[in-house]
């Protein structure tokens, strides 16, 4: 069969065309060049050793530094080692703040976060617990009678004042069962702590690191995942969002605040979580004064803009404003949302606005699919 001369050329240069994007698909299957040739492993390394296992060391000290106290508190009930048990608390539950965005792994396996920090405490139950004697805090139907929120009730909210607290793990009836069930929650955040350190030690590390493709079960994507969560359900959501009435028809709930009990720690603690959060972000070293690979890092690679600007800009820029709101708010956040709750309202908004960039801009040029869901929404 012969072709008319004119064709042929057309023929060809459809016939080359197919081939050149053929070639293209099959050497970057996201279709993103930069994206593929970012190093995702070295992201990886910085992420493990200069941030999450020394996370983990620091939160694994102060968590000694608790049981210590705890049991220094248990063997002489004096006003001096009790402070010294809640200032250990205190300390403890700051440094957790560092620790809480990594649910994955070892963390994720243990529920590590639920056993942890699940507020408000279920009061009722703690004291029945107590009464009885009869518990297992390995028990998951237990996660809201432990962990930090419920040492917060043990500490600060048993009574009126520091004496009559004290009587409690003294004097009365019950006070032998009140020490056993202190000693038991701290020994509870204490093997928590001891158990995920190790495991991203001994062998998790490796397999994070390594685990360093694009698909929707590399470490990249998984992380990315969890780092959003936490963002949005447990600093926005649970530390500003529902206190401040935000999911409850504007009618504010100051009984959810973190640190409801010794109420003064609560903005402290939203704080702590959202300065890690930028932290990990920027991929900021635990370690030393310094920054390696992380998410802003991989957004500049790929040049990634925004209404003009580099994106990790905005981002790096929003986070500051949501700092100076909400380190503008009174530190006691239900002293805030109970005389003054706009102000409230305006910290979520600022967090909100930093959603958008994160959840959307960033997920949708590092080509990572969202796999959770807030449940208010966004």
């Amino acid at each position: 069969m012969k072709i008319n001369k004119l064709i042929l050329p057309f023929l060809i240069l459809v016939v080359s065309s197919i081939f050149v994007a053929c070639s293209d698909d099959d050497s970057n299957g996201d279709g993103n060049d930069n994206s593929n040739n970012f190093d995702r492993s070295l992201m990886l390394v910085n992420w493990a050793d200069n941030i999450i296992i020394p996370s983990y060391e620091n939160f694994s000290v102060e968590t000694n530094a608790l049981q210590v106290a705890s049991d220094a508190f248990i063997a002489d009930q004096s006003m001096e080692n009790f402070t010294t048990l809640r200032t250990a608390w205190e300390d403890a539950y700051i440094s957790w703040q560092n620790v809480a965005i990594f649910n994955i792994g070892p963390a994720q396996d243990v529920v590590m976060r639920t056993f942890l920090n699940t507020y408000p405490s279920n009061t009722t139950n703690i004291d029945e617990l107590i009464e009885s004697g009869d518990y297992n805090l390995l028990d998951p139907n237990l996660n809201d009678e432990q962990g930090f929120p419920a040492l917060d009730y043990l500490l600060f909210g048993i009574a009126e004042n520091d004496t009559q607290i004290l009587e409690l793990y003294t004097t009365a009836p019950d006070a032998e069962n009140r020490r056993q069930y202190l000693r038991d929650v701290v020994n509870r955040i204490h093997d928590l702590s001891t158990q995920v350190l190790e495991d991203w030690q001994t062998g998790y590390r490796d397999v994070f690191v390594e685990n360093s493709g694009s698909s929707a079960n590399s470490s990249t994507n998984r992380m990315a995942n969890v780092f959003m969560e936490f963002y949005e359900v447990r600093l926005r959501n649970g530390k500003i969002g529902f206190p401040a009435g935000v999911y409850s028809g504007g009618d504010p709930q100051p009984n959810r605040v973190e640190a409801l009990y010794n109420k003064e720690l609560s903005g402290r603690l939203c704080l702590e979580a959202l300065r890690a959060h930028q932290d990990f972000f920027n991929g900021n070293s635990t370690l030393v004064d310094s920054s390696a690979e992380s998410f802003a890092n991989y957004l500049d690679f790929l040049n990634t803009m925004k209404e003009g600007e580099n994106l990790s800009t905005l981002i790096n820029e929003q986070y500051q404003v949501s700092e100076s709101f909400i380190s503008a708010l009174d530190p006691n956040f239900f002293e805030q949302i109970t005389t003054d709750n706009t102000d409230m309202l305006q910290a979520f908004e600022t967090l909100q606005d930093n959603v958008v960039y994160l959840k959307s801009d960033m997920f949708s040029a590092l080509s990572i699919a969202l796999e959770f869901d807030s449940g208010d929404g966004d």
